[in-house]
Order: C-alpha cells, then sequence, then structure tokens
C-alpha cells in the first residue's frame, strides 16, 4: 500500500500501489471497479482461511486477471467507450423523429383521412333530397309533383325514462304506427332510428308541437298525384327514396331526378346537436319538368269508358291508346284493371302494367288491313280485285270459315273483303302473296316482332315465328290475325303508315322537356306508298260506313276503321278457348286528314267486336273536339 501524492491510498490491479506503472491494454484507464471496491476487497482480504472468494472464477484469487466491468451508474463519462449522455441524446433524437413523423402523417400526409375520420365520429349529415321534376299534360295538368315532407325518427339516448310512455303514445296516435315497433325502436342502443319516412307536414308538426326530446324530423320530398288514379299505370310509382319503379317515372327517372344536398351539423356524444356547432349546407337541385302528349280530360274519358265496357262484358282486361298517327304522339292511353298510386297496398302487380306495351294478343281482323297493304304495294292488287271466295278454306289441320257460317262461296272484291271481315277471303290473299313476301311485307316491312321505339319501359316485342319456322298452317292463319302475337302499340305503330299516307312514325309519350320540344322524326319510315296507304284507308272507311265497323260512326265524321275478333289459345296445350277473344277496333279520323287514332282491345271476352267499337266513338266525341279536329261530313 502507498500513498498518492494527495495522500490517497489504493491498490493498482496487482495489489500494489496505486501509483505504479500499469501495463497491457488497460494501461492509462482508471479501473473504475477498482476504485469503487476498495472497501469491499479489504473485506475480501480478511475472509476466513480457506473461504472462497465470490469474487473468483474457477478458483482465481484476486490476483488474477479478470475482465473489467463498467459500472453505469457511476462511471467516468468523459471516459466511457459509449457514454450514457450518448445513449441519452439517441434516444432523444429517436423520440424526436417519432414524433415529427407522427405530426406529419397526422398534419401533411394523412390530414384528409384524419379529418374525416373525426367529422365523421362528431358530425351528423341529413340528406336534403332535391324535388323531383313536375310531369305536365299538353294543357299544362299538372300529374305528378313533388312536395314537402318530413322523416320521423327517434334517438333513443335522448328519450329520458319518464318520457318513455307519452314518446310512444305520441308516435301511435299521430303517425298510426304500431305501438310495439315504436317501443323497439326506443329501447334500442343507437342515436338514430326512424319511425316513419314521408310524413305529411301537417302530421309532423302535430308531433313538434309536443316537443318531446329525442323525437326528431329530417325534411324529405315526396310524390303526389293531384289526379289520383289518372294516368297511374302511364306516370308509374316512385319509392320512398323517390326512385322512379316503372311508368313514365322509370323511363325518364334521370332527368326528373334533381342533386340531392346535404346539412352536416355537430352532434354531441349523446346524440344532441351542439349549438353554435360546426354547420355546412349544400343546396339541392331540383329535377327538370316534362311535358307529355297526354290529354286529362280524354284520358279521364277513355278510362271510364273503358272500365264499363270490361265490367259489362265480362273482359279479363282490357286497353285503350288514342295517338295522333302523323306525329306518333300518345293523347291517352289506359288499361283496366288499373291502380290508385295513393293506395298501393291495394293494387295487384298485373295492375301496375300498361298492357298495351306489356302484353301481347293474336291481333284477329284488325291485322288483314297489313294484308291487304302489301297484297295492294307489291302484288299489283287493287280494292277492286276480285277473288271466288269458298264457304271453307283448309288451313294446316284446321278448316276455316268466315263468322257469318255461310255454305257457299262467293265472288269478293278485296274491299269487299275487308267490308266482311272475310276469313276465308283473306286466306287466298295471303297465299297470293305468298309466304316469302309475306315475311318480308308485313312482318318486316310493318315492324312486327321489333321494338316501337315507344319511351315507356317494359316493352314485349312479340311472339313471331322466323321464315324458316312455317308451317302448313302459318301462312293461311297469319293472313287474317292469328298463329302470332304483338303487342297492341306495334298495331298502332303499323297503322300509322296506313293513317299516315304510307309513313310509319314513332308512339312516344314525351312532348318537350326544360321547355324544349323533343324530336321524334327519326323514328319515322316509309312501309308503303301514298296511293297504297289511301286505297286501305278509303277500304277501312267502306268498313264503318257499310261494314261490321257500323257502331263506330262519329256523325259529323269520316272514320276508317276496321274490327277484329281473335280466338285466345289456350295456355300450356294446342288449340283455342271456346267463347274466349280478344275482341279489338282501331280507327282514325278522318280518312283524308287523320289526326287523331283510337285502338281498343278486349281481352277474355265473350263478346265480339261490337263490344270495341262502341267505346271508340264514346271516346272520339270528346278527343275530335277537343284536339281542334274539324266535322268532315
Amino acid at each position: 500500500m502507498s500513498s498518492d501524492r494527495n495522500g490517497n491510498r489504493g491498490f493498482d490491479r496487482r495489489g500494489g500501489a496505486r501509483g505504479d506503472v500499469r501495463r497491457g491494454r488497460y494501461a492509462g484507464r482508471e479501473d473504475a471497479s477498482t476504485r469503487v471496491g476498495s472497501d469491499r476487497r479489504a473485506g475480501a482480504d480478511r475472509m476466513a482461511p480457506g473461504a472462497r472468494d465470490p469474487r473468483s472464477r474457477g478458483g482465481r484469487t484476486s490476483g488474477e486477471r479478470r475482465r473489467v466491468q463498467t459500472d453505469w451508474l457511476h462511471s467516468d463519462l468523459a471516459n466511457e467507450p459509449i457514454s450514457r449522455h450518448g445513449f441519452l441524446m439517441a434516444g432523444l433524437g429517436l423520440a424526436g423523429l417519432a414524433i415529427t413523423a407522427r405530426l406529419a402523417d397526422f398534419q401533411l400526409v394523412n390530414a384528409d383521412r384524419y379529418q374525416a375520420e373525426a367529422d365523421a365520429r362528431r358530425l351528423t349529415s341529413q340528406v336534403l333530397y332535391a324535388k323531383r321534376g313536375t310531369i305536365y299534360d299538353r294543357n299544362g295538368t299538372v300529374l305528378a309533383s313533388s312536395v314537402e315532407c318530413k322523416n320521423v325518427y327517434v334517438n333513443p339516448q335522448l328519450i329520458e325514462k319518464k318520457q318513455r310512455k307519452k314518446a310512444i303514445k305520441a308516435l301511435v296516435e299521430v303517425l298510426d304506427v304500431e305501438e310495439d315497433f315504436v317501443s323497439d325502436l326506443i329501447d334500442q342502443d343507437t342515436t338514430f332510428a326512424y319511425v316513419k319516412r314521408q310524413v305529411d307536414e301537417a302530421d309532423a308538426e302535430i308531433l313538434e308541437k309536443k316537443n318531446i326530446t329525442g323525437i326528431e324530423f329530417e325534411p324529405a320530398i315526396k310524390r303526389v298525384y293531384p289526379n289520383g288514379a289518372l294516368a297511374s299505370q302511364v306516370l308509374g310509382i316512385v319509392n320512398v327514396d323517390n326512385v322512379g319503379v316503372s311508368g313514365l317515372e322509370k323511363q325518364y327517372d334521370e332527368i326528373l331526378t334533381g342533386v340531392n344536398g346535404s346539412l352536416a351539423r355537430e352532434r354531441a356524444l349523446d346524440g344532441s346537436f351542439i349549438a353554435g356547432g360546426a354547420y355546412k349546407k349544400v343546396p339541392a337541385q331540383d329535377g327538370m319538368d316534362i311535358v307529355l302528349g297526354l290529354d286529362a280530360n280524354i284520358q279521364r274519358v277513355a278510362e271510364d269508358a273503358l272500365a264499363e265496357v270490361v265490367e259489362r262484358v265480362g273482359a279479363k282486361n282490357g286497353s285503350v291508346m288514342v295517338s295522333d298517327p302523323t306525329t306518333g304522339e300518345i293523347i291517352c292511353c289506359c288499361s283496366y284493371p288499373t291502380f290508385d298510386p295513393t293506395d298501393l297496398a291495394s293494387a295487384s302487380s298485373a295492375d301496375l302494367n300498361l298492357r298495351m306495351v306489356t302484353d301481347v294478343y293474336e291481333p284477329g281482323s284488325v291485322f288483314k288491313s297489313f294484308v291487304a297493304a302489301a297484297a295492294i304495294e307489291h302484288e299489283g292488287m287493287t280494292p277492286d280485285t276480285e277473288f271466288s271466295v269458298p264457304a271453307v278454306v283448309q288451313v294446316g289441320d284446321d278448316q276455316v270459315r268466315d263468322a257469318d257460317k255461310r255454305d257457299y262461296g262467293m265472288t269478293m272484291t278485296l274491299r269487299e273483303m275487308m267490308r266482311r271481315s272475310s276469313n276465308t277471303g283473306f286466306v287466298l290473299v295471303g297465299q297470293q302473296v305468298g309466304a316469302d313476301d309475306f315475311d318480308a311485307h308485313v312482318i318486316g316491312d310493318f315492324g312486327f316482332g321489333a321494338s316501337t321505339g315507344i319511351d315507356f319501359p317494359g316493352e314485349s316485342l312479340g311472339i313471331i315465328k322466323d321464315r324458316d319456322e312455317y308451317d302448313g298452317a302459318t301462312l293461311g292463319s297469319m293472313s287474317f290475325g292469328q298463329a302470332l302475337a304483338v303487342e297492341p302499340v306495334q298495331m298502332v305503330r303499323a297503322m300509322s303508315a296506313i293513317a299516315n299516307k304510307g309513313v310509319m312514325t314513332t308512339p312516344h309519350f314525351l312532348k318537350t322537356r326544360a321547355g324544349q320540344e323533343v324530336d321524334w322524326t327519326d323514328g319515322e319510315t316509309r312501309v308503303v306508298s301514298e296511293e297504297t296507304a289511301r286505297a286501305v284507308a278509303d277500304m277501312m272507311r267502306t268498313v264503318v260506313d257499310e261494314g261490321t265497323g257500323k257502331l263506330a260512326q262519329v256523325v259529323g265524321y269520316e272514320v276508317s276503321g276496321k274490327t277484329g275478333t281473335a280466338e285466345r289459345a289456350a295456355e300450356g296445350q294446342n288449340g283455342y278457348l271456346e267463347d274466349n277473344y280478344m275482341s279489338s277496333f282501331m280507327g282514325f279520323v278522318s280518312t283524308s286528314d287523320p289526326r287523331a287514332m283510337c285502338y281498343i282491345t278486349l281481352d277474355g271476352t265473350a263478346a265480339g267486336s261490337d263490344a270495341a267499337t262502341p267505346v271508340f266513338r264514346t271516346i272520339m266525341e270528346t278527343a275530335l273536339p277537343a284536339l281542334g279536329i274539324k266535322p268532315t261530313r
């Protein structure tokens, strides 16, 4: 043991004095552990004889060389290989980088996402529904419009227990909803649950005046039909979200639908709105108004007349369409039975159909008009061309007779065949036209089996054999309107060619949108010459003046028309039903300058075409003056 110049005493690594020169790789370094543990080593020297020094390994004594261990708590920071200060600064640096990166993520990289997530937790957004465009008839009568209403909902978190019964009672009484339904809503663990949507403003006001916390309201829009069931099948319906699901509401949904707005407000945790909180309103943009070619007055007369005759003759259903054959504009259209859009719970899905467009029938003798046109246009016939017509004609396995059941043959002109509506005569005409020309010029040229272009959803294209599918009965049967099924609107479009000097027009409902006239001339197609069309129209005038269509006469006017009584095919089996017909009449006024054409069908009745002709007269007696069509006789 020795003393240093400061009077301190200690031992070196080998037990020598502190002042001795140190050797090896520890030379020049102060062994912190030997300094700190000097007292302990002194105690070790005083251990009992034979005791093992706990500091030694493998029996090494204190004098043997051992690994130096650093005491991080008391070591000399200046002389450590990696100091505590370095570790501390490195840790602080890494923490700073992490915080900086996190701040950058929040404020720069994903700022929008985090803001949106925060807003979603505290902001409630309500839809501000746009008003659907109004639908008008040709005279400005409102057929469909939208009005403001309220959606009623509850926030169960705000309804206190002592107010629970009062809230349930108020909702049941005012909204006419089931008590169990309301009770279940109020017991839900939520801050929002609809009770009833599209509630009238008056009823919502009654609820608001009760001032029950937790019963809340949001602005909404609903569709109304001021004329009730009038033209309901044409107009169609919308769902609770104001999306068109049938009729013209569906056809023109895109232009009738506006752009919804929104209202965002800040809520507290319990769902209540925060006074002075965030508020953002984006106004709704209302939809576009449209004007139809329909005339509400003519539509009402047609619906009433159709309902009366369907009930009177026991028909399964019936349809009517009135149009301008020179433009294709539809003036009225309906089917019966129909439905009331304000009472959809009572309507059947079949009653929503506008059968003029969606259903198909065997058209019967009205179809003879087109066979006659093809015969004149392509086979060189005239109204005065004569045929020797037998009492019975074999068509496939069937024998065909005329409605008069005569048992003798007759000489008939084409005009006489039209006047009498001779089935046997038109079988002969069809045979002269031939199967190839029949398929090309009757079926093809007049557009049967193809879309009419009508602006209405759900159009059926009919059931018509291709030329290579014809059998021994096909040509003869189709010549008098059997063995093919077409939609009534195809008949209307085809007849427009006869009425409109040989040019077929596109039937359509839409007249203007956003105040602009809609051009439908792209669908116009010439089918036959003006001379042929005039000849057929004149033969059809004879039908009304002298033949099977006498009951369709309208005082003061020339009327061209054709009757039809088609047998109804038995479903799921061959053959036809007894005393079950599709009775019809199609006519236009006037013969030389037609501006109104009407087609009536009565399906599933024992009555013949004489049940349809009076309906034509009734409708035309109202339509002609209303449309400004002056008498011609």
